[in-house]
């Protein structure tokens, strides 16, 4: 059983990250939109995609810095960072500047990355038979996000007068301001926040582990499908006439999709393993892609096909978090740790980039066509990784 401390600390990493994914439902909820009100269909979805380009870029800087200055310092530096980028959106936004608003967009991701290591620091203070409960435990707080977050960008919408999307963006602020008091609070050992700098195998060695490549391939691979539909999702709805409130709407569900089943994946993996978990993920991805390319229907298409884009996620990337996690040791944690979320979300932003361009040409079914490929790699690493498993053991 988990100890006090133990317990405190992943409820106080579930809450930060709860602010922090709310900050980026929103986001997700209003930037596309107000992408296109600064600069049209074409450019929507380019501060999304820089958004996922700044948290690519600061994966492997915020690892490396947090090795160096422990996870609550670093966790508090990228909350930091976040609200300059909030802060930059919302004046964007109220001066029309599209260019600052990517700048803003793009700070934004940065700090994100930050966010993400939330999950490696509650499998760090967790025991061994605690870690993958732990982990799934922090993603749960997601399920705030779910809720917060997109009510927030409808209820802040309008909140300053005739310039729309202004207040959503200042009220993000005030979301990060709650996420650093909870960062506050965390009691983390010196040696877990501060992982030795010598030792263990070259990235190389550890990179080459076929765990290591279907854990990285499977989260990659399910962010970059996940990033790729819902980026788009906003985009396809309004434009299929719903308004921004059924957009917010949608994507809340979605969110709840993502973090909802993170109460029982922890126990799914006990049970099944990581490797089966992830193949779940597959077939629910699978269903999801189906719902989206038979219509486009608010309730019988894009309500449930969301929903189940957002399960799909799960399975995929607290599956693979959790089987990335056998394959380092503390001295390879930073290097190991950084790899991953730097090609998980390099492939992810690579995913968003193309969403509204390939949206803006040849609409909302492309767009889930085009996840049909990444789909099949995926599959195709996890189904290796059981054969090789099951040979071994036999």
């Amino acid at each position: 059983m988990p100890d006090t401390a133990m317990r405190r600390n992943v409820l106080l990493l579930s809450t930060a990250l709860a602010l922090g994914m709310s900050v980026m439902s929103l986001m997700i909820a209003t930037a596309p939109l107000a992408g296109r009100m600064l600069a049209g269909d074409a450019l929507a979805t380019l501060p999304v995609a820089l958004a996922m380009v700044g948290l690519m870029t600061a994966t492997i800087p915020a690892s490396m810095l947090m090795q160096r200055i422990g996870r609550r310092a670093g966790f508090a530096f990228g909350l930091l960072v976040g609200m300059t980028g909030t802060a930059t959106m919302a004046w964007s936004v109220w001066s029309g500047t599209f260019l600052m608003f990517c700048v803003g967009a793009f700070l934004l991701g940065g700090a994100n990355a930050f966010v993400q290591y939330y999950r490696f620091a509650a499998a760090e203070v967790a025991s061994e038979t605690f870690r993958s409960r732990a982990i799934s435990l922090v993603l749960a707080g997601g399920v705030v996000a779910a809720v917060v977050g997109p009510n927030v960008a409808n209820w802040a919408k309008d909140l300053l007068g005739p310039v729309p999307f202004t207040g959503t963006f200042i009220a993000a602020v005030g979301l990060q301001v709650l996420a650093l008091a909870a960062v506050a609070a965390l009691v983390i050992p010196r040696a877990v926040g501060r992982p030795a700098t010598a030792g263990g195998r070259a990235l190389g060695g550890i990179a080459r582990q076929p765990r290591y490549i279907v854990a990285v391939v499977g989260a990659a691979g399910g962010y970059a499908i996940m990033s790729l539909v819902m980026t788009a999702t906003p985009l396809a709805i309004t434009f299929c006439g719903f308004s921004f409130a059924d957009s917010a709407f949608v994507i809340q569900w979605h969110v709840l999709g993502m973090y909802v089943p993170s109460f029982f994946t922890g126990h799914l993996i006990r049970r099944f393993g990581e490797v089966n978990v992830m193949a779940a993920g597959v077939a629910v991805y699978a269903g999801a892609i189906t719902f989206n390319l038979s219509g486009v229907d608010l309730m019988l298409n894009f309500w449930p096909g969301l929903i189940l884009l957002g399960v799909g996620w799960n399975f995929l990337f607290i599956g693979g978090t959790s089987l990335l996690t056998t394959t380092y040791d503390d001295s390879e944690r930073a290097r190991a740790q950084g790899l991953n979320d730097f090609l998980v979300f390099g492939t992810t932003a690579a995913a968003s980039l193309s969403a509204g361009a390939l949206h803006a040409t040849l609409g909302w079914q492309a767009v889930n066509l085009a996840a049909v490929p990444l789909l099949a790699v995926v599959a195709a690493m996890i189904a290796w990784l059981r054969l090789r498993e099951h040979r071994r053991v036999a």
